[in-house]
This record gives C-alpha cells, sequence and structure tokens, in this order.
C-alpha cells in the first residue's frame, strides 16, 4: 500500500485529489497540507511513500519543497499536480515521478500511481532517470508530454501525430526518424503510417482482410511484412493473437 501527501495551498483541490487517490486500491493513507511549511512537519512525523505537490504556493512553492525532499536520504516519490504546465522541464529536473495537469482525471491519475508502484517494486528506472520530454504544440498552446505517455503515433505527410490518452499533438519530425530514435524505447513499426508503443498493446487481431492490433483503445492496421516480427515480439509479452 502507498501512503500519500497530497499538498495544495486550496483546499477543495486538496480534498478532491485526496479522494480520488483513496478509491484506488493501490493507496492506503493520505494525509494532506495546505503549505510546503506544513508539508515538512507531516514529513517528519509520517512515513510517505508518495508526494502530490502544487507547484504554485505562496512561501515554500512545490518546486522549492521538492529540492528539500530531494536531499532526505529516502525522500518520497515526487508528483507535481498544477493547472499549467510551464514548469514541466524543472519538474523533472528535481526527478519528480509525473506532472499532472488540473482537473486531474481519474484515469491519468491512475497511470500515475501505477509508475510509482512499479518504482516501489524496483520495475522500473530509478526517479533519477527522468523520462524523455517532448514539446508538441496544441490550438496555438506549447507544452510538454512524456515519452511514455505516446500509445502510438501515426504518420502525416512529413510530420507525425502522437497519440495520448489525453490527445493527439502533430510533431514536425517524419515517422521513420521516430522510428530509428525510439526503436530501443519500445516503439515499433506496424505499417508504413504507424509507430505502436508495446507496452500499450491490448490485442493482436488476424481475422478480417488484414491483421490489425489494438492500442489504447484505437484499431490500427498492421502490414504483412510486419506481422512475423510483430508476433514474436508479442509472444514474449504473452499477448495472444485473436483469430
Amino acid at each position: 500500500m502507498i501512503t500519500a501527501l497530497v499538498v495544495d495551498d486550496e483546499l477543495p483541490a486538496v480534498q478532491e485529489l485526496s479522494y480520488l487517490l483513496g478509491r484506488d486500491g493501490r493507496i492506503g493513507a493520505v494525509h494532506s497540507a495546505t503549505s510546503g511549511t506544513e508539508a515538512l512537519k507531516v514529513l517528519e512525523r509520517e512515513e510517505v511513500d508518495a508526494i502530490f505537490l502544487d507547484i504554485h504556493m505562496p512561501g515554500l512553492s512545490g518546486l522549492e519543497l521538492a529540492r528539500v525532499i530531494a536531499r532526505f536520504s529516502a525522500p518520497p516519490a515526487v508528483v507535481f499536480v498544477t493547472a499549467d504546465d510551464d514548469h514541466a522541464l524543472e519538474a523533472f529536473d528535481v526527478a519528480a515521478v509525473d506532472y499532472l495537469l488540473k482537473p486531474v482525471r481519474p484515469q491519468r491519475l491512475e497511470r500515475c500511481i501505477g509508475r510509482i508502484a512499479e518504482q516501489r517494486e524496483g520495475n522500473r528506472p530509478p526517479a533519477e532517470a527522468a523520462p524523455e520530454m517532448i514539446t508538441v504544440e496544441q490550438a496555438g498552446v506549447t507544452r510538454m508530454i512524456r515519452r511514455d505517455d505516446v500509445a502510438f503515433v501515426q504518420a502525416q505527410g512529413d510530420y507525425a501525430r502522437l497519440h495520448t490518452a489525453e490527445g493527439s499533438y502533430l510533431v514536425r519530425v517524419p515517422l521513420s526518424d521516430l522510428e530509428r530514435q525510439w526503436g530501443s524505447s519500445g516503439f515499433v513499426r506496424i505499417h508504413r503510417s504507424y509507430l505502436v508503443a508495446m507496452d500499450a498493446v491490448q490485442q493482436l487481431r488476424l481475422g478480417g482482410s488484414q491483421p490489425t492490433v489494438v492500442a489504447a483503445g484505437s484499431e490500427l492496421p498492421v502490414s504483412r511484412r510486419s506481422l512475423p516480427g510483430l508476433r514474436e515480439r508479442l509472444a514474449a509479452s504473452r499477448i495472444r493473437p485473436l483469430p
């Protein structure tokens, strides 16, 4: 069970996130604080596995508190929760496990808790190995997303569209370049127009006129040329094809 601490200077935000955390079976006790100073007092008397931090707080900000926590002999996992993503790169510079945007979506929070649980079990790299962040634009706004949030990539001319659970983002990079750059991170070319994250693949379907995979709820075509290699990778992941 993961013991959590929610820190936000706005009490309704503390209550909402504490409620969402309490609904997850992997979360045990949930402590709360409405300032960085109060959070340090909680950390003095309680063993906390993960701290969910607002960035913009009067007095000791979330980033400043994270830098203090980083000096602990056994620091808790740090997750930033904020209304904007202006500080995403700074957040991962202080070894944050994740960066959640308000309002927090339950599915997104669930994946965040999964990352914390896997890190505690030793199945993921330590927090110091910061995830790769990608700069994207959406409706004229520049933001940062994690590469490991990308389920699949779709070719769009000389550009590529990154698909995540929260939306899709166009980047000015050809699919062939991403295939070369991301191959060592678990992304596989399954079609001339698609690159998929193996961790996101849920099913391989062989019926019909063309094989397909289901990744993050989307059904994607698989070329005959790519099928043997994909089946081999999926066999290693114990995902069996459906007729």
